[in-house]
Parts: C-alpha cells; sequence; structure tokens
C-alpha cells in the first residue's frame, strides 16, 4: 500500500480526461530547467498515460508499480510561459525520434527540429511542445524503423520502405495530443509545422489553429534525399509555402 500522506501530495498534480472509449491521465506540471545553447529555461513538464479503465487518483497511484510502464512510452509535453492564457501561443507535435533526438542523426532533421521549436517557443514567450511517443518512424515503432533504414540503405525512400514493410506512409494519431492541449489551452494556437497532416488533424478536430510557422534547417548530404522525400511524397510544405500568413508571426523563426 502506498502511504497516504504520498497520495495527498501526488492526487493534485493528477488529471483525469476521456479520450474516446479510454481514459487519459496527465500529470503536472512539474518545473524542468532546460539548457538551450548555454542558457537555461525554465518549462513546466507534463506527462500522460491511457487506460480503457476510469480511477481515482488514489488508484491510479497504487496501479504504477504493477503496470509495467516501463514497457510501453508515455508521451509528454513541455510548456512555456502562461501557455492557458496567453494571447498567442506556438505549439509543436513533435514525434519521437530516438535516433535523431538522442543520438543526434543526420539521416534527419529530427533532433534539429525538437530544439529549435523549444526555442522558438522560449522566445516567443508562452507555447507548448508535445512529445509523442507513440510516432517513432512515423508510427510504425523503433524496431520496425531500424528494418526500414536497412531498406533505405539499398535505395528506397522513406515512404516506399513503410509500405514495403506493410505500413501505411504515415500511421501517426493526434487524437490523445489534441485532447491534453484542450485541458491546457482553448485560446488560439500557431503550429510549429511543415506537415499539413498535422494541420488537418487540428482543424478537423475543431480547435482554433492561427496560423503556421515553418521549420526547416540542418541540411546536409545525410538527409537531403528525406528532405526532398517529405516535401515530393509526403505533401509537406516546401520553405517557400506560406499558410495562413503565419509567416508574419516569427518572422526570425525561420530554421
Amino acid at each position: 500500500m502506498i502511504n497516504s500522506h504520498i497520495i495527498q501530495l501526488l492526487a493534485p498534480k493528477i488529471q483525469t480526461f476521456p479520450s474516446g472509449k479510454e481514459f487519459i491521465y496527465l500529470v503536472g506540471p512539474i518545473k524542468l530547467p532546460v539548457n538551450l545553447d548555454g542558457e537555461t529555461k525554465t518549462f513546466q513538464w507534463y506527462s500522460w498515460m491511457k487506460s480503457d479503465k476510469a480511477m481515482e487518483s488514489g488508484e491510479l497511484i497504487e496501479s504504477l508499480a504493477e503496470a509495467e510502464l516501463a514497457e510501453r512510452q508515455q508521451s509528454s509535453v513541455l510548456v512555456y510561459g502562461d501557455f492557458a492564457e496567453a494571447q498567442e501561443a506556438l505549439i509543436r507535435m513533435h514525434s519521437i525520434c530516438h535516433t535523431g533526438d538522442i543520438f543526434g542523426s543526420k539521416r534527419c532533421d529530427c533532433g534539429f527540429q525538437l530544439e529549435q521549436s523549444m526555442k522558438m517557443i522560449a522566445a516567443h514567450g508562452a507555447g507548448a511542445l508535445f512529445y509523442l511517443a507513440n510516432h517513432e518512424g512515423r508510427g510504425i515503432g523503433l524496431f520496425s524503423k531500424a528494418m526500414a533504414y536497412i531498406l533505405q540503405e539499398e535505395g528506397l525512400d522513406t515512404v516506399d520502405a513503410n509500405l514495403q514493410l506493410g505500413f501505411t506512409d504515415d500511421a501517426r494519431n493526434y487524437d490523445d495530443a489534441i485532447a491534453v492541449l484542450r485541458a491546457l489551452r482553448s485560446a488560439p494556437v500557431t503550429l510549429i509545422t511543415n506537415n499539413p497532416r498535422k494541420l488537418a488533424a487540428l482543424q478537423e478536430a475543431g480547435l482554433n489553429v492561427g496560423g503556421r510557422v515553418p521549420l526547416w534547417g540542418d541540411r546536409s548530404a545525410f538527409n537531403e534525399k528525406y528532405l526532398q522525400t517529405k516535401v515530393n511524397r509526403s505533401g509537406h510544405l516546401a520553405e517557400s509555402d506560406g499558410w495562413a500568413g503565419a509567416e508574419t508571426l516569427l518572422p526570425h523563426a525561420q530554421g
């Protein structure tokens, strides 16, 4: 049994809300000082998990040790400034990339986009970075991504590699992140992305998306084909493409 005092400390930090037929448990905020180019910026960190069971906070806390959560990755969100009330706020829906975000792989631009979007949010003064743990390899998982990388080394592009393994080009789903966003902010947001599918997901959910900020950069010989495939086959908006005039919001944040 968990000590009742521990439950009393943790329970106020837990929010519960439905997502379809399941429930999302959001824990936070937690102060998280982050090093951005030698300067410390303090974000507020949240993490969430899903369950098909509705639980009180005490029951949820009691269940953690038996839930084997380390075997299943959970997503999280970094919030900066007065995200709930600020007139304008930037958000980034960032898909986890084990190789790019952690190891600094140059095969993609994910690590660059992760760090750059955090800088953009901090510079803007209010925003949130959603780190989506079930999006590895556009939703195919890390092990399958490793096999897709082998196929890419044999000449296939990122889209064909996923298709040849039996997956769709992009299997990512944003429903849970959208539910968490609704819980944290009701005012309009501006999305940091090059991907119109992310824009569409938010708009189709009825969210008020006030614009888009592009995020291109870190081009190299190692990822040039990858970046071109994003535009030519996955429909990503090229650097010169605008949407809703959002480029005027943060003209310095082009990446």
